[in-house]
């Protein structure tokens, strides 16, 4: 991160990411990938086993070389929206704030555009430095894990097509 300095606009479009792919395969194939909390922590290949575990309404994703991730489900409307709220990474703990995670599922002949909104950066720290760094790893993120996600959702959409 450099030294710019933003205007309050600026910093209000920084506080949220906004991505989006095409993933050709139908939307419930997609609706499974993106109902499951933190599929999108990994290193670039979405893991069919990822290890999750519930304390109480608090889904914790542990990846082995990563750490532990915390999401609470906020609203699920299959197949087409599912919103998470992120309330951790290991350079944070919860009550230190949260970002807004949106997915949405939108069909297109031959599949589907899955979109993603990620917000709230400006609530994880008072000093716009700090949640502009935490932002910064998350928008080129989001570009590799959708990717990870198509990847994963066409091979697995592939396989369980029904053979001639």
């Amino acid at each position: 991160m450099n030294d710019t300095a933003y205007t309050d606009a600026e910093l209000a479009e920084l506080d949220r990411i906004a991505r989006q792919i095409d993933i050709d395969a139908p939307a419930d194939r997609v609706w499974d990938l993106v109902v499951r909390p933190g599929w999108y922590i990994n290193e670039g290949e979405v893991d069919p086993a990822q290890e999750v575990r519930y304390e109480g309404d608090v889904a914790v994703v542990r990846d082995e070389s990563l750490g532990e991730f915390r999401f609470r489900t906020v609203e699920l409307d299959k197949p087409r929206y599912a919103a998470f709220r992120w309330l951790s990474t290991p350079s944070r703990n919860e009550s230190e704030g949260s970002t807004l995670v949106e997915f949405w599922i939108d069909e297109r002949p031959g599949g589907v555009t899955l979109r993603v909104v990620e917000s709230g950066f400006s609530g994880l720290a008072d000093d716009p430095a700090v949640w502009l760094k935490e932002r910064e790893g998350n928008d080129k993120g989001w570009l590799e894990e959708l990717a990870a996600g198509k990847a994963y959702v066409e091979k697995t959409a592939a396989a369980a097509a029904p053979r001639p």
